[in-house]
């Protein structure tokens, strides 16, 4: 290293570096809670957003409200990337790209049974502050209509 120069930060491998592997990568571990998933504006710029999921056969499935602004992203580019991450969207793995699909509403209850099973403990505790919070800070109304989000990752 030269005078003068700031030591570099190792940078983190990415999940399976060095170990082949077939099909799209995993996510939805017993203690894995969060994706961030990363939706694209017209001009490409990239807007990641953590979210809660279910993995199932392969897919990521996400439940969102309709008029969510990354559905209305996804509508106009159906391409995303998503990553493990905390709650508070620091990633922990590397991005991955994947496809987005939106179901319509009826598709929900099916998946809403899975997150349940998923996250019985932060429906009760977290969900109820995070939309009072919503509310008092922002004036935002209580969500009318979900759609489920089919992630396909390696798409």
């Amino acid at each position: 290293m030269s005078a003068g120069s700031t030591p570099r930060r190792p940078t983190a491998e990415p999940a399976g570096h060095g170990h082949p592997r077939s099909g799209p990568p995993q996510f939805g571990g017993k203690y894995r809670k969060y994706l961030s998933l990363t939706t694209f504006k017209r001009d490409g710029t990239g807007v990641a957003t953590p979210v809660w999921f279910v993995a199932e056969a392969g897919k990521v499935l996400v439940i969102t409200g309709a008029d969510s602004h990354k559905v209305r992203r996804i509508h106009q580019n159906p391409a995303v990337t998503v990553a493990e991450c905390t709650a508070s969207g620091r990633l922990r793995s590397s991005p991955v790209p994947a496809r987005a699909q939106i179901l319509p509403c009826h598709q929900a209850p099916r998946v809403r049974q899975l997150m349940a099973r998923k996250y019985w403990l932060d429906r009760i505790v977290i969900l109820p502050v995070y939309r009072a919070v919503q509310t008092l800070c922002h004036g935002r109304r209580p969500q009318t209509e979900s759609v489920v989000l089919v992630i396909t990752p390696g798409s």
